[in-house]
């Protein structure tokens, strides 16, 4: 098939109709041009038929609480909400969910038929989705995660949730390890959460750890060498090794836990996850993932 007959067939994922009968929702953040959740959110309106779309609008940092106020006014079902903005706008809502809460950050925005607006994180659930789409159940696993950051918020919360036997923290910045463990020790007295330092504790981590995580942008492209892992320090056969960076699909760290037998997964996942999760809020019907995977997989082998 040649590239032109391909890109004909790949045509049908990507919607350009709107009319005046079209049911917007979108993604706020600054800025936005390098975003795929429009080809992926629309890929899923078209799938279904659905007279909706799904727009990107860079919404500077200044004027966050105008555009969340406008949501109700300009008839939004809701929006995805990405960097800077992701605890801005929690001032500015009605409601949040107890994982918005826990996780200290809201990545969708749900307009109510009242008008009122409920923020939600669905990285979470999104995690743990693509986790049990990989036969990954961490219930009662040993974990190790590797950042303290947003995404790692979102990690503990979602395994913490999950029923992991335990989870340890590891950071640069030691301090910002041991505080996200006592905040989520806080919501989940049952599983012991424990903060140390990176790289000094990866080898005593990763000794014990039934699954890895890491929750860096180490390895990230462009900067594709870059490893958050003691290059040393081998995985096991039995070990799941998950890194949240998604381009490229196999990073550097998966490498080595491939090479070495372990289980490696990839965040192109947890990205169509979290984003269905969203698009079931707005909508009230099923994602069709394999659709939202299909066009994230499209996007990426043409980039």
């Amino acid at each position: 098939m040649s590239e032109k007959q391909q890109e004909s067939v790949d045509s049908d994922l990507f919607p350009i109709d709107i009319n005046a009968a079209t049911t917007l929702v979108g993604l706020f953040g600054w800025p936005v041009t390098h975003s795929v959740s429009p080809q992926m959110h629309n890929a899923a309106f078209v799938a279904r038929q659905m007279n909706w779309r799904y727009l990107a609008f860079g919404v500077p940092p200044e004027r966050v609480g105008e555009a969340v106020a406008a949501l109700p006014a300009l008839g939004l079902r809701g929006v995805n909400v990405t960097v800077p903005h992701k605890q801005a706008v929690m001032p500015h809502l009605q409601h949040w969910t107890a994982a918005a809460e826990a996780i200290g950050a809201v990545n969708t925005i749900v307009v109510g038929e009242d008008g009122e607006l409920t923020g939600d994180n669905t990285d979470a659930a999104g995690f743990i989705a693509d986790l049990r789409a990989h036969e990954v159940d961490p219930c009662g696993m040993r974990t190790l995660i590797v950042g303290a950051g947003g995404s790692a918020r979102a990690a503990v919360y979602g395994l913490a949730e999950a029923g992991v036997r335990s989870v340890r923290i590891l950071n640069r910045t030691v301090d910002k390890a041991v505080e996200l463990a006592a905040t989520m020790q806080g919501y989940f007295p049952e599983i012991r959460i424990e903060g140390g330092a990176f790289p000094g504790e990866v080898a005593a981590g990763a000794e014990s750890a039934d699954l890895i995580v890491n929750c860096t942008s180490l390895g990230m492209d462009p900067h594709v060498e870059g490893l958050p892992w003691e290059e040393d320090v081998e995985f096991r056969d039995d070990q799941i090794v998950y890194d949240l960076v998604y381009i490229p699909a196999m990073t550097r760290l998966l490498q080595l836990a491939s090479t070495d037998g372990a289980k490696a997964i990839g965040g192109q996942g947890m990205l169509v996850y979290q984003g269905a999760i969203a698009w079931e809020k707005w909508t009230g019907e099923a994602a069709p993932v394999a659709v939202m995977q299909r066009a994230i997989n499209i996007i990426f082998e043409r980039r």
